[in-house]
């Protein structure tokens, strides 16, 4: 307990440290000579710790104006995550289960995975409008891969010794997925859950910048026409937060889920 405390304040203090460094380098009369000519230069470049807090507190708080931008972004966000996860889960789970469907079907995923898949958003665009579908589109391609080729793998690394008790015991083939396959897979899994949070927010705001009229991508997208560096900055911020609580849901749902998985610390006693 104490020293998940000392942790906590070492990194809060770090995130001190960084704001602070970023307000002394961006405010004119603080800014060292050698840095910029003009002083006011870097406040225009990187923007103003004080301001952007400002914008953000007006947007919760003040003006209370980002809440239907917000939900559309989370709304975007948590269905394209949620559909790539099941259907990378799936298939993943079926071509390593199958492996004749997987010879088959190789080259047409190491292509599809292979196509830079954010220029597939103005095609989504047209396909299903400038609304939530086409956001949600674009940010399942991109999660969908990372959790399928996890959840590939995961099987293949099944314990050949595991499964071959399992069958001698007259494990179904629903048993076998159930309390060989699952259990295997479960840990990549979740190893692709935590990079997939931050690739559905991409999805989401990327969508956005192509095409939208609501949405935290959209507001960023207006600022950043109107150079105003510290809004932009603000909706950084805001999206990095939501994607920090979302990966702490995922953590959450890790850590119920993994009991049954040793720690490293119990692992080295043992």
């Amino acid at each position: 307990m104490k020293n998940t405390l000392t942790l906590r304040l070492a990194q809060l203090a770090l995130l001190v440290a960084v704001f602070v460094l970023w307000h002394v380098l961006t405010t004119p009369g603080l800014v060292p000579p050698f840095l910029f000519a003009d002083d006011r230069q870097a406040a225009f470049f990187f923007g103003e710790p004080v301001k952007i807090f400002g914008r953000i507190w007006a947007w919760f708080v003040t003006n209370a104006d980002i809440y239907q931008h917000l939900g559309v972004t989370l709304l975007e966000t948590v269905l394209a995550f949620g559909i790539g996860t099941v259907l990378g889960l799936a298939c993943g789970m079926w071509l390593a289960l199958s492996p004749l469907a997987a010879a088959i079907c190789d080259p047409y995923i190491k292509a599809l995975n292979s196509m830079p898949r954010v220029i597939l958003a103005p095609i989504f665009a047209v396909w299903f409008g400038l609304g939530v579908a086409s956001k949600v589109a674009l940010g399942v391609t991109l999660v969908f891969f990372i959790v399928f080729f996890n959840v590939y793998q995961g099987v293949k690394e099944v314990s050949p010794i595991v499964l071959a008790n399992a069958r001698m015991l007259g494990a179904s083939p629903r048993q076998l997925l159930r309390h060989v396959y699952l259990p295997s897979a479960m840990s990549w899994v979740f190893s692709s859950l935590h990079t997939s949070v931050g690739l559905a927010f991409v999805g989401a705001v990327v969508g956005e910048y192509l095409g939208s009229a609501r949405g935290v991508g959209y507001l960023i997208l207006q600022a950043e026409g109107a150079f105003d560096i510290n809004t932009v900055m603000a909706g950084i911020l805001v999206l990095t937060v939501f994607a920090l609580l979302l990966d702490m849901l995922v953590g959450q749902v890790e850590r119920r889920l993994m009991k049954w998985q040793p720690k490293s610390g119990e692992t080295e006693k043992l």
